[in-house]
């Protein structure tokens, strides 16, 4: 950690250090935004209060200077592809240098403030041009929920201890926050039935996840070592992997996920980098009886600082809740059983290219406890014990109208408490075929 840290430091923007923000200047989350309703280029921003500082402008007004000037010209992009190719090392500079350019006292105020867009008056791209999106399964919680539901005789996967399981996204269908979609059809076969029919889902779900955008890649045959992994980690966001249940019952044997997944997953539009979560992590999980890594997973720390220490929470808001989001779920990313840094590791360790911009999924961030779920399938054991709203409505799986939202938070004593905004999607009813 450094003196972008200091949990002391205030900004001079008064939003920005209610203790209730998201976006403290501890934080400073990189994004792509433009005014709601213009036709304005695309351009990189930084989220500090309830506003984007805008890096195009500011790049404009001149304050920046050198090597920091150029990180931040980049940063400015309407893609961010550039940007986390850089590195660490810029990385680390451009947050010093907002960092001090937004603290109380700082003589280019002046210059900045005209340089500031309130965040509700804004709507966001993807951050990135995402050319690979790989989904993991690192919750041995949703792990052995799901299994109880989809393969009760045998729920857990004799794998999962051992490697990171994933399989491979639909890159072409990952949305930023906001996005709506129609219900998907596809094969399904119910219980009993003789034969599939082809209709719209009607056992639709969301998924809490983490994703985490990929800095400067690696050459195909040539494997990143678990103790550099982190450097290719620009940061996190939130995934929503909307999942369509019916149809992943159906198709999933022997190859995977397919059509349940491929027709929407959303991010959230800010993304929180590495060097802001330094006051948050922790060791990875490794339960009584585990087997200990193989070497190529275990970084010389013995994994004891690879994980991320965060709350996660689920809300649902209905077409009957009045506006609002009504909590669904809580649980913490410390319970996932493998790190970012081992995804990475596995999945260059047969010489796989990764790319700046590509999208690593956690999967469902699950917790063993009653309401510690990061999925309808888990919380109504497979539909059978449908969960009940604050309001009084209850749900069994999503229906068309439902908004989900994610959210995400930092929280450590001693440490000014950082979020990631808001991961939202709507379900809208099917399309008539």
């Amino acid at each position: 950690m450094d003196a972008t840290h200091d949990p002391l430091r205030r900004s001079w923007l008064d939003s920005a250090n209610h203790g209730g923000t998201d976006f403290p200047v501890q934080n400073l989350p990189h994004g792509v935004f433009r005014r709601r309703g213009t036709q304005e280029a695309w351009r990189g921003g930084v989220a500090i209060g309830d506003q984007v500082l805008d890096l195009a402008a500011a790049c404009a007004a001149g304050v920046f200077e050198g090597v920091v000037a150029d990180a931040a010209r980049a940063a400015a992009a309407p893609r961010l592809n550039d940007y986390m190719a850089m590195g660490r090392h810029r990385w680390r500079a451009l947050r010093a240098e907002l960092s001090r350019l937004l603290t109380a006292g700082a003589p280019q105020q002046a210059a900045l403030a005209p340089c500031l867009v309130s965040q509700a008056a804004i709507e966001h791209a993807l951050p990135a041009q995402v050319g690979d999106y790989t989904d993991f399964f690192t919750s041995r919680d949703h792990m052995l929920n799901m299994g109880r539901v989809f393969m009760p005789d045998r729920p857990e996967l004799p794998n999962f201890v051992w490697l990171p399981i994933a399989y491979h996204g639909r890159a072409s269908t990952l949305e930023v926050s906001g996005a709506s979609f129609a219900r998907p059809f596809g094969q399904s076969r119910p219980s009993g039935a003789a034969q599939p029919s082809f209709a719209p889902s009607t056992a639709l779900d969301y998924e809490l996840e983490l994703c985490a955008w990929v800095g400067p890649g690696n050459r195909r045959g040539e494997p990143i070592a678990i103790d550099a992994a982190e450097d290719h980690l620009f940061g996190i966001g939130l995934l929503n992997d909307w999942s369509a249940r019916d149809l992943q019952g159906w198709e999933a044997v022997p190859l995977g996920p397919f059509l349940a997944k491929n027709f929407l997953s959303t991010v959230s539009p800010w993304i929180v980098t590495m060097e802001a979560l330094a006051p948050f992590r922790c060791a990875v999980r490794r339960d009584a009886g585990d087997p200990p890594w193989l070497p190529y997973l275990c970084a010389a720390d013995g994994n004891r600082s690879g994980a991320l220490d965060l709350q996660l929470e689920v809300l649902l808001q209905t077409s009957r809740s009045e506006g609002q989001a009504l909590p669904l779920s809580t649980t913490q990313s410390r319970l996932g059983h493998w790190s970012f840094a081992q995804m990475v590791a596995h999945h260059t360790s047969n010489g796989c290219a990764l790319a700046p911009g590509d999208l690593l999924g956690s999967g469902t961030q699950s917790g063993p406890g009653g309401r510690e779920q990061g999925c309808l399938m888990e919380l109504t054991r497979g539909g059978r014990e449908p969960v009940t709203l604050g309001n009084g409505e209850t749900r069994r799986m999503l229906e068309d109208g439902d908004t989900v939202v994610l959210r995400g938070r930092a929280e450590r004593p001693g440490a000014v408490s950082i979020g990631f905004g808001e991961c939202r999607g709507t379900v809208l009813p099917a399309q008539a075929r």
